[in-house]
């Protein structure tokens, strides 16, 4: 491949954002996806994204290009890292700043934005093909999450405001992708001081279950989370 050419001293590459947006569905982690109505890459499925605009910062791109394209704004949206091979993108040089993204399972109303033909949630197990390079950000962006679960109370923002330990535990599963000991991660999610009992308990079941939220920032006990 040829050398390119510039006409400043530096070049200046493109920079964009992209967004890996996380929920749980049916106890399987599965991540948004748009297909791309344009080239490059029509056809095939992407992350939502766009390029970074002159006056706004990364993290406010990454906002604005998530609920400009699918419609969802996110509780919970964090740069994890960034990617950068001259050869990533064809249409030129162009640097990417990786967003974690995380929503609750619910009726989420999806919109497409101007290059997007449609915008679905995908299990992360049964991924399509995808453009650009961006199975590996989604593989990123999930060792990420996982990283991140014992040191912050990530999972919430996945779970409706009350929620039972059954369904913490189902989402750290999900996340994680393996079985986990009852016994071991209720005493180890409670020990972190990251939920509190609500007083309340889960309907529809012959032994309710107590529902828990999050416990609200500096009040977990001192030495835990």
């Amino acid at each position: 491949m040829p050398k390119p050419t510039f006409c400043y001293d530096y070049p200046r590459p493109a920079v964009t954002t992209d967004i890996c947006l996380f929920t749980v569905v049916d106890d399987e982690l599965r991540i948004l996806l748009i297909n791309r109505g344009a080239e490059p890459f029509k056809g095939l499925w992407a992350l939502p994204g766009g390029f970074l605009q002159e006056t706004e910062t990364l993290d406010e791109c990454a906002a604005r290009e998530l609920l400009e394209v699918t419609g969802v704004k996110s509780a919970h949206l964090e740069a994890f890292a960034t990617f950068s091979d001259p050869h990533r993108d064809p249409r030129g040089r162009t640097i990417t700043a990786a967003y974690l993204a995380l929503v609750p399972a619910g009726d989420h109303i999806l919109q497409s934005g101007s290059d997007a033909e449609d915008a679905r949630w995908h299990p992360v197990r049964r991924l399509p093909k995808l453009s650009f390079d961006h199975r590996d950000i989604i593989t990123a962006g999930r060792q990420a999450l996982i990283a991140k679960l014992d040191q912050e109370p990530l999972a919430i923002a996945l779970l409706p405001p009350g929620f039972s330990l059954t369904q913490i535990q189902k989402v750290y599963e999900a996340v994680e992708g393996q079985p986990l000991d009852k016994r071991n991660f209720r005493r180890s999610i409670l020990a972190k001081g990251w939920i509190v009992e609500t007083g309340e308990f889960e309907r529809g079941r012959q032994r309710p279950a107590m529902l828990y939220t999050h416990q609200p920032s500096g009040q977990a006990r001192e030495g835990q989370g």
